[in-house]
C-alpha cells in the first residue's frame, strides 16, 4: 500500500485528520487548521500551543545550513506560528533524534541556535526528549505563548472586500537559499561598480533564508489594535498561504504583481538569474512574514501605526467573493488565475519549485 500522505497530500491528509478526529470540547477556541491552537485559561488570557517536525533532507540539508542555522530556523518556525496568531511566545520543548554519525558538539550548536533566535522573546527552554535515529536528524518543537482573551488572530476572519497586506518583503528566502544551492554569487550584478553592493545583497538574501525574523511585534499590534480581520504566517509561500486563509474564510482574493514588495536584493538576484521576481514571491517559502486582512475603514488607521512604529505593511490586494477563485493582475491590467505553487509534503518531488522552501 502506498503511505497515506502520497494518496491524499498534505492538506487533504490534514483536513481528514480534523475531520475524523479534531472534535474538542468548550474549552478549546481552535483546533485544528491554524497556525497554532487556541486554549481557554486563565482570565484574560488563552494558552496558543504550536508544534514542528522537521527532518533531514525535507527541511534542511547540512550542505547549506549549520547546526546553528537549523536551530535558529526551526525555532523562528514556531516563533512565526505564534506572531500569526498576535501572541507572546513564552515556553519551549524540544524533541530531537540524532544519528550515530553527529557529535555532542553538533548537537549543542543546534540548540545553541534554537536558543539564539529565541533569548530576544524571552521563551524558555523547559522540557524535551532525546533520541537515536537511524535515518537523519529530527527535530520536533512545541512552543507555547499566550494572547490576550477575544484577540487572537485566526484564518477564518476575511470577507470580501477586505485589504490584503504582508509585512515585509517576499521572495528573499527563496533566493538566497537558491544562492546556497547553486553557488551562482557572481550573477548579482554589483550594481554602478560597486562590490561592497554585490556583497550585501548575497549576506543579505543568504541571511534572510537562514535567518529570518519572527514578526512577533506586528503581530501583536495587528491583535491589540483589532485591525487584522485574519492572519497567516508566510511558510509555504504567498498563493499556498493565501489559499488556506481564503478556504478557512469561505472567499476569493485578487493580488496585484505591481504592489507585491520586493527588496533591491532580490531584484538584483531575480534580473541576474533571468527569473521573474513575481514568481518568487509567490513561490517562494519561509519568509516567515505575515499575510493579513484588514477592513478599508481601517486602511487610515494601519498606516499612522505603521509610521509610528516602523513596521513595514503593504496593501497587495483585495478579498474577493469566492466564486471569483484566487486570480492574479498585473500592471497592464490582464487578470489570470493565480496557481498554488507553494510547498506541500508528500507530493511527487518533481512538481516542487525549485527552493519553495528551506531545502528540500
Amino acid at each position: 500500500a502506498r503511505p497515506a500522505g502520497s494518496q491524499l497530500g498534505e492538506f487533504r491528509l490534514i483536513r481528514h485528520l480534523r475531520r475524523r478526529f479534531g472534535q474538542t470540547g468548550r474549552s478549546v477556541l481552535r483546533g485544528i487548521g491554524d497556525d497554532a491552537a487556541v486554549i481557554r485559561s486563565s482570565p484574560g488570557r488563552t494558552l496558543l500551543l504550536t508544534t514542528d517536525l522537521l527532518a533531514e533532507g525535507i527541511h534542511f540539508d547540512l550542505e547549506t545550513a549549520t547546526f546553528e542555522d537549523i536551530g535558529y530556523k526551526a525555532a523562528v518556525a514556531n516563533l512565526s506560528d505564534i506572531a500569526a496568531m498576535g501572541g507572546t511566545p513564552r515556553y519551549m520543548l524540544v524533541a530531537v533524534a540524532i544519528p550515530p554519525s553527529r557529535t555532542s558538539a553538533e548537537v549543542e550548536r543546534l540548540y545553541r541556535g534554537l536558543m539564539r533566535a529565541c533569548r530576544p522573546y524571552k521563551v524558555e527552554l523547559v522540557g524535551g526528549d532525546t533520541s537515536a535515529s537511524r535515518h537523519g536528524l529530527f527535530l520536533s518543537i512545541t512552543l507555547t505563548g499566550f494572547a490576550q482573551a477575544g484577540l487572537a488572530l485566526t484564518r477564518d476572519g476575511a470577507r470580501v472586500g477586505d485589504l490584503l497586506y504582508v509585512t515585509g518583503t517576499l521572495g528573499d528566502s527563496l533566493a538566497g537559499l537558491n544562492l546556497l544551492v547553486t553557488g551562482r554569487k557572481r550573477r548579482i550584478p554589483a550594481g554602478g561598480g560597486s562590490n561592497e553592493r554585490h556583497r550585501q545583497y548575497l549576506r543579505y538574501l543568504v541571511d534572510r533564508h537562514l535567518h529570518p525574523t519572527p514578526r512577533i511585534k506586528e503581530g501583536q499590534l495587528l491583535a491589540t489594535h483589532r485591525l487584522a480581520t485574519a492572519a497567516i504566517d508566510l511558510s509555504d509561500g504567498l498563493s499556498g498561504d493565501l489559499a488556506h486563509v481564503c478556504e478557512e474564510s469561505g472567499v476569493g482574493a485578487e493580488i496585484e504583481t505591481t504592489a507585491l514588495p520586493l527588496s533591491p536584493a532580490c531584484r538584483a538576484y531575480a534580473a541576474a538569474s533571468h527569473t521573474d521576481p513575481v514568481r518568487l514571491a509567490l513561490t517562494g517559502g519561509e519568509d516567515y512574514e505575515l499575510l493579513f486582512t484588514i477592513s478599508p475603514g481601517n486602511r487610515a488607521k494601519l498606516d499612522r501605526l505603521a509610521q509610528r512604529t516602523g513596521c513595514r505593511f503593504s496593501r497587495i490586494g483585495t478579498v474577493r467573493p469566492k466564486r471569483f477563485g484566487l486570480r492574479l493582475r498585473r500592471g497592464n491590467g490582464s487578470s489570470r488565475r493565480l496557481a498554488i505553487a507553494g510547498y506541500q509534503h508528500f507530493q511527487d518531488l518533481r512538481t516542487i519549485p525549485q527552493g519553495a522552501a528551506w531545502s528540500r
